[in-house]
């Protein structure tokens, strides 16, 4: 998919969201720094109804979102180093409950995390563009593609 500027890339996080699957799964967002996780992640959590600011878990590793019938989880591995914080701050449990699970950079949590059932890649092209690729990894991934 290529999306021409900052407006696709919400047109395609409201889509997402309209989506019943999207409920219980767990999308992994891939791409360098700027290449528009986050914003994608925002537009996404939006379209799903969530108020307020909506911020990077950079520092924290994990924002939580609840809104209607819906529990929302938001992780940023990319200062992660410890497979001992992952025990230690419960997200195998996070993981095991129902919800949706958003992980950026989630290579730096390899061999921890369930196989995502959605793994997007987001390439920044010129200007505001970028490239992104969708690969489903499960039959709910299948349902969530665009």
């Amino acid at each position: 998919m290529h999306w021409a500027d900052e407006a696709a890339c919400c047109a395609t996080a409201q889509a997402l969201a309209q989506k019943p699957a999207l409920r219980e799964a767990f999308v992994e967002l891939h791409g360098t720094l700027g290449s528009g996780k986050t914003t994608f992640v925002r537009h996404l959590l939006q379209a799903l109804g969530v108020q307020g600011r909506i911020k990077s878990p950079t520092y924290a590793v994990m924002e939580s979102y609840e809104v209607p019938d819906l529990e929302i989880w938001h992780f940023d591995f990319y200062r992660f180093k410890d497979p001992q914080e992952f025990e230690d701050a419960g997200f195998r449990d996070v993981f095991a409950s129902t919800g949706l699970k958003l992980a950026e950079w989630p290579e730096q949590a390899a061999g921890l995390l369930p196989v995502p059932d959605l793994r997007m890649e987001l390439t920044p092209l010129d200007g505001d563009q970028r490239r992104v690729n969708f690969e489903a990894l499960t039959p709910r991934g299948v349902e969530l593609l665009p």
